[in-house]
């Protein structure tokens, strides 16, 4: 599917109580069964359930929340069966990046005719339309509640599956629902929402529409993302909220690229966050991407060294692996346990090409080894 040249039109609410408006969306729609997909305790604690149980009242609500931190197949496929059997209308979403997900891809999945793994993998297109989601974000990074694709692992390996009708309907971005989110989640939510702007504003998809969302997520996270780590209160955490939208909205456009296609193993095998596990190579793309690209990259990239503090690719590198540090997070793989030379082999040898293939200086198997060489 070719990149979009612009930001999608989409029902959106980004404030304070925002999820109170759920109630309302669903009138508006007329609907009268839902199914849920939530996080496990997170929904709960992060407030959302207090939130929404109003909301949900007048409507039947059949719950979806039995499925693995990195999505996997066979829980979409479960979470198909729970909505043909509830007869849902409509998914209402409610978690971080993997519920989001998992609820975009039995959305996706449940109006298919052929098996869901054909249809993730390529060897049959989507044929109908997804089912309408809400989605409703408990953390501030993954942008998930306005991007039109969503991530799946089949035997360990991950795929992507889009398609426009995949983008939430609606989506109500409350930062009331992130107060419950400790540092190290703050930080590695936070660094998602960071390496997806920066990644959008060098990708090879970039345009006009996608820089200008992606420059404003990427400030306001950088302004911010101390801050709500260490001492957060209620208008640093909705500036993070903001930013996590803003870049979802970017990377709607162009997708992400090296530094998300170098970092799925770290998470699926070795058990980083995913923001924390894209973080890792940011510093080391960026310094790699400057050394290979055309006048216009550098434009950009040149942007990017400044808005970082930074005079020279190297020193922004520096800057990036200093604010993982700041932020109490590692920045070395051996601090994770990723500390044998076979580790780093794995990790270079299976990365995510469609995620590679955005990257504005092309990374050979020799570039990659030597990025995660440099961050051992």
């Amino acid at each position: 599917m070719p990149a979009a040249s612009a930001d999608p039109e989409q029902a959106r609410t980004v404030e304070a109580g925002a999820a109170s408006k759920l109630g309302e969306v669903l009138r508006a729609r007329a609907v009268g069964s839902v199914l849920l997909v939530t996080g496990d305790e997170c929904f709960a604690l992060s407030g959302a359930e207090a939130a929404l149980r109003p909301q949900l009242e007048d409507v039947r609500v059949a719950r979806f929340h039995e499925f693995a931190l990195n999505p996997r197949i066979e829980d979409a496929v479960r979470g198909v069966e729970r909505l043909r059997e509830a007869g849902a209308e409509l998914i209402v979403a409610v978690g971080g990046g993997s519920a989001l997900d998992m609820a975009k891809l039995i959305a996706a999945l449940s109006t298919q005719r052929h098996a869901a793994a054909d249809v993730v993998t390529g060897r049959t297109p989507m044929q109908a339309d997804a089912v309408p989601v809400v989605a409703i974000p408990t953390t501030a990074g993954t942008g998930s509640e306005s991007t039109h694709f969503a991530v799946v692992y089949i035997d360990g390996t991950k795929y992507s599956l889009a398609h426009d009708s995949m983008r939430p309907a609606v989506a109500l971005v409350d930062p009331v629902l992130t107060h419950s989110m400790g540092a190290a989640l703050t930080a590695a939510t936070g660094l998602d929402a960071l390496a997806q702007a920066m990644e959008s504003l060098w990708s090879v998809h970039a345009v006009e529409a996608s820089r200008e969302l992606a420059w404003r997520g990427m400030e306001m996270a950088l302004s911010n993302l101390h801050e709500a780590v260490h001492t957060p209160t209620p208008s640093v955490r909705a500036a993070m909220s903001e930013a996590a939208n803003l870049a979802g909205r970017a990377i709607d456009i162009t997708k992400t690229t090296a530094p998300h296609a170098l970092s799925y193993t770290m998470s699926v095998r070795f058990g980083v966050p995913h923001g924390h596990a894209v973080a890792l190579t940011l510093g080391a793309v960026l310094e790699y991407n400057w050394h290979g690209t055309s006048d216009g990259a550098r434009a950009v990239l040149e942007r990017i060294i400044g808005a970082l503090g930074a005079s020279s690719a190297a020193g922004a590198r520096g800057e990036i692996e200093g604010l993982i540090a700041r932020l109490g997070l590692a920045n070395r793989l051996g601090a994770l346990g990723i500390q044998r030379e076979s580790d780093r082999a794995l990790l270079a040898s299976t990365v995510n090409a469609q995620r590679l293939k955005n990257n504005p200086r092309p990374l050979t198997s020799e570039s990659i080894a030597a990025i995660f060489e440099s961050i051992a």
